[in-house]
């Protein structure tokens, strides 16, 4: 018989059922493992979905109208609205520079108002410290503010009225004047006398003021009555007394006023 051994029918039927047996066993091996990866209620996989949600989350910013991610916005807590860091950061420094202690929130008509210690990690240090400054000098009572009468120094000063002072120093640079003639030590001469002789300089000096200012068409604050010049800008002119008026027709100041630059 050719040296082979022939195969029951019995043999055969037993292979082909191992046979079967091992491709069902290693199909559900491979079913089980690939259930296991693709679980929907794997928390490995939501922590993936939860972090991408979070990065790629983008908000309007209502100054420069570009969207950006939310660790660059910042959201007003009074009103909502929501400005990018950068933008914020350059309002409120120009805000600085006009002397405005109640920065307004930059939409238009909107009565929320940014706080200043919400606002500290966006500011540098210098806008932040100014800041605190003019909400200072805006809680004192504007009879009793006056400034130092170097002009390059001007630094805030207040006159409680509880006692009379002639000869003061001013804190900030350190030179001496006369908190009640409000001008450099008048050294040897009394506040009465001196006063007497500055009126009548000053009438003269006034008169040649006037004619510059007219000449170089100043106009005067009403409510400090100093000259201001505009060089450049709009007509909104903010004193350093921090009063707000109209640089063409020297009304006060309101966001409806209409005038005629000419």
């Amino acid at each position: 018989m050719d040296g082979k051994f022939p195969i029951s029918d019995a043999e055969e039927l037993q292979a082909s059922a191992m046979a079967c047996s091992t491709t069902m066993s290693t199909t559900g091996s491979l079913k089980r493992k690939k259930t296991t990866v693709s679980d929907p209620k794997s928390p490995k996989r939501n922590k993936v979905e939860k972090e991408t949600g979070q990065s790629s989350c983008k908000y309007l910013c209502l100054i420069c109208m570009d969207e950006k991610s939310s660790v660059k916005m910042f959201r007003n807590s009074s009103c909502s609205h929501s400005f990018c860091n950068k933008c914020l950061r350059k309002y409120i420094a120009t805000k600085m520079k006009e002397n405005i202690s109640k920065v307004k929130c930059p939409v238009l008509k909107c009565n929320g108002v940014l706080e200043p210690y919400l606002c500290r990690s966006i500011v540098p240090e210098e806008v932040f410290d100014r800041w605190e400054n003019a909400l200072c000098e805006a809680l004192v009572l504007d009879e009793q503010k006056f400034y130092c009468p170097f002009k390059d120094c001007s630094a805030l000063l207040v006159d409680d009225g509880e006692e009379v002072v002639t000869k003061s120093e001013c804190p900030n640079c350190h030179r001496l004047f006369c908190a009640q003639c409000k001008v450099s030590w008048h050294s040897g001469m009394k506040c009465k006398k001196f006063q007497k002789l500055a009126k009548e300089e000053s009438g003269r000096e006034d008169k040649m003021v006037r004619e510059l200012a007219k000449k170089k068409k100043w106009k005067r604050c009403p409510g400090c009555k100093i000259y201001v010049e505009k060089r450049s800008g709009c007509l909104h002119i903010i004193c350093r007394c921090r009063y707000e008026f109209c640089y063409a027709c020297g009304s006060k100041w309101s966001w409806t006023h209409a005038c005629d630059p000419a």
